[in-house]
């Protein structure tokens, strides 16, 4: 059984910036690169496998072709996503719609549930998560007469800070934050206010009508909070567990060894360099465990985030 090793795919952006080249020694295609798909199946952005057995092959391909590897697990495509999100300027006010409107709305889609693990942000950055309106009728009455100050909800935002984004939650990551996104593997997102920005000389589209159908009032903040537990040779963070996705951080001092013991475990290193089962990896490898593959071990001073897929 081995690692399979992520080559990932990046992504230009309106707000995006450089941090991914100067942060993480990426080959960026510009200094406008917003977003970098670590790991991906999606069609708008596919990742392949990098070395091994299965060089140069789209991680869809290996889905469908050897469907032991991921132990089986239900459904016609890989389905998480795992990014890492470089914000230089705003992104638009959004929210995401879930698996039963996306289905009847946007071809058979996904939906969109997600989660931020906030590797920087400048000082006094903030975040958009939630709104004020007391419920649906005035959620649409202050969108459409743009009352974005008394709508938009807005939290400061330090590193290390973790967020679930559900669908419905109306959200947005705003200029100089760096994130980890890890998320069902879709592309869907509604645009319900862009701050009036032009792109190649024209406002991009945005979705209000289908915002004002899929977004929740009143807002409910999520509750959860990370769990910490020290291990021999790592300490664990566990992020979440829902539906469709549970997320852990390991800082590892030396020497870690774990059985991930799930359908596949997703891993993106953060910081730091060392070796898996003797591969060399370093801060921006991403890469696969396969199912079964057993105790894993790890050497090195890194941290890692990790997700698995969880059978909804």
């Amino acid at each position: 059984m081995e690692l399979l090793m992520m080559k990932p795919v990046f992504k230009e952006a309106i707000w995006g910036g450089k941090k991914l080249r100067d942060c993480f020694h990426y080959e960026i295609p510009s200094d406008k690169t917003g977003e970098c798909w670590a790991i991906s199946g999606h069609k708008s952005g596919e990742g392949s496998i990098l070395g091994g057995t299965y060089d140069g092959m789209k991680l869809s391909a290996l889905w469908k072709e050897k469907p032991e590897l991921f132990g089986h697990y239900p459904g016609s495509q890989f389905p998480l996503l795992v990014k890492i999100i470089d914000a230089q300027q705003d992104l638009s006010i959004q929210v995401h719609p879930d698996d039963a409107y996306a289905a009847e709305h946007e071809n058979g889609s996904l939906g969109k549930t997600e989660c931020w693990y906030v590797l920087d942000c400048e000082p006094g950055t903030e975040i958009v998560i939630g709104h004020y309106a007391r419920d649906k009728k005035e959620m649409e009455e202050m969108i459409r007469s743009h009352n974005w100050e008394k709508f938009i909800r807005r939290v400061p935002v330090k590193k290390g800070d973790f967020f679930q984004i559900d669908p419905g939650c109306l959200h947005a990551i705003k200029g100089g934050t760096l994130i980890l996104e890890t998320q069902q593997s879709s592309d869907i997102t509604y645009r319900v206010y862009d701050y009036d920005r032009l792109s190649d000389g024209k406002p991009r589209p945005l979705h209000v009508e289908q915002s004002i159908a899929t977004i929740k009032a009143p807002f409910v903040p999520y509750k959860g909070e990370p769990v910490v537990e020290e291990l021999e040779g790592a300490l664990h963070t566990h992020l979440i567990t829902c539906p469709y996705y549970s997320v852990d951080k390991y800082d590892i001092r030396g020497g870690f060894a774990k059985d991930f013991a799930s359908f596949f475990t997703n891993v993106s290193v953060l910081e730091g360099e060392g070796t898996v089962d003797g591969i060399p990896v370093k801060k921006g490898s991403h890469f696969i465990l396969p199912y079964q593959y057993g105790t894993c071990r790890i050497e090195g001073n890194l941290s890692i985030i990790c997700s698995n897929p969880e059978k909804n």
